[in-house]
């Protein structure tokens, strides 16, 4: 294949996908736990409800990816899967706020967001494997998640102000945004025709669909285990900055002694140079490698976590965090790419399943674990246990060899 200029103004076409996505998940995580703790349910029972997303990404994530690549319409493969669930997505997301002072209503409209949204994420993300080449995904993936950083701080900023002015304003106005990004992305992108040995290797409609089991075994068992390292991996490195995330307000409150709201703010570093490194590490990877660009990012983020459990001022902690979320940056733009250059052609929907799959589930262990160390020592215990994780997936990523030039 030859060599083509970078399609800068496709890319950020295509990131309007994950900018509409990302536009919702900060309004659901910020505004929807005071309406369900209104209703005089337990922090558990909160916490619990929250879950529900990881838990349904889990499974219909990896089975929607893999189903988009059998679909075959004349609007494309992935393009049906995101004009089904926006629509449906933008209605439950609108309805919560309407039924939030009846518990059975409430949690249904929830469920049916959480849902909707995981039927059309899997598909525009394996965009990023349908239509660039293995060299410039990283590259891509940097634009794409720099939007989506873009998407979350509209929402954040916005959705606040919003808010006052009456409390299904937010949720009009984010699901009409994601709508209308959406509808970019329908409108603007081309979907690429499947090449007939890509048709072939994704298999004939009247196969059996290879179930996530399938897809997990598929890896597990493949003779070289680079893949099943690549997941390990991901899993582990998210497991500890999941808890991180989940209790870093709280170390805030208890241990440094400041107000959750600053603690929340601290966060915005990290949050901040995650955006701003976006590009920059796709850019990085696609100069000396993905998995050199991915193993420096993890030991920055190790040698930030070791350095924070030994920290008591507010000012350098924030610089810590902030240079953690440009060495985040290296890890979590370069990984999905990665993924794909182990999938196999015309998988790349199943492959960003098992990847979302890891990823949810590592979202759902790593807030249990690290609460059940914070209950036994203090929330101190973060640092180390997060560091911990990030050295394991160190070990994992070490053992994933490379088959493609990034």
């Amino acid at each position: 294949m030859t060599d083509r200029p970078f399609p800068w103004r496709s890319t950020f076409i295509l990131g309007f996908g994950f900018f509409g996505i990302s536009i919702i998940w900060p309004l659901f995580n910020s505004l929807i736990p005071p309406m369900l703790s209104d209703l005089g349910l337990s922090a558990a029972v909160v916490g619990f409800i929250l879950t529900w997303d990881n838990i349904i990404n889990m499974f219909l994530q990896p089975w929607v990816g893999s189903r988009s690549d059998r679909t075959h319409t004349r609007y494309g493969r992935r393009k049906p899967w995101l004009m089904l669930g926006a629509p449906l997505a933008a209605l439950f997301f609108i309805l919560v706020p309407f039924v939030r002072q009846n518990f059975v209503l409430i949690a249904l409209a929830i469920l049916g967001t959480n849902l909707a949204m995981a039927l059309f994420r899997s598909p525009t993300i394996a965009y990023l494997g349908d239509l660039f080449q293995p060299g410039e995904r990283s590259k891509a993936n940097g634009v794409i998640n720099l939007m989506g950083g873009v998407g979350g701080a509209v929402a954040l900023f916005g959705g606040g102000k919003l808010y006052e002015l009456g409390v299904p304003v937010p949720f009009i106005f984010g699901a009409g945004i994601m709508l209308i990004a959406i509808a970019i992305v329908l409108w603007k992108v081309r979907e690429p025709v499947v090449s007939q040995g890509a048709a072939a290797d994704a298999a004939t409609e009247s196969e059996p669909q290879p179930s996530l089991l399938a897809n997990i075994r598929e890896v597990a068992t493949n003779a070289d285990h680079s893949g099943l390292f690549l997941l390990a991996a991901i899993f582990s490195w998210f497991v500890g900055w999941n808890a991180t995330e989940a209790f870093f307000t709280l170390y805030a409150r208890d241990i440094l002694g400041l107000k959750v709201g600053t603690g929340t703010q601290m966060l915005t570093a990290f949050a901040a140079m995650l955006i701003v490194f976006a590009i920059p590490s796709g850019l990085i990877a696609t100069r000396v490698g993905r998995k050199p660009t991915i193993l420096m990012g993890l030991a920055g983020m190790m040698v930030g976590t070791v350095l924070a459990y030994f920290m008591r001022s507010q000012l350098v902690l924030l610089i810590l965090l902030a240079l953690m979320g440009g060495f985040w940056a290296l890890v979590n733009i370069n990984s999905l790419p990665m993924v794909y250059d182990l999938s196999k052609s015309g998988r790349i929907g199943a492959y960003t399943g098992l990847y979302y799959f890891a990823s949810s589930a590592a979202a759902i262990t790593g807030p249990i674990l690290g609460g059940a160390l914070v209950d036994l020592t203090s929330y101190r215990v973060i640092w180390p246990f997060t560091a911990l994780f990030l050295a394991l997936a160190m070990v994992c990523m070490s053992q994933v060899r490379v088959k493609k030039s990034a």
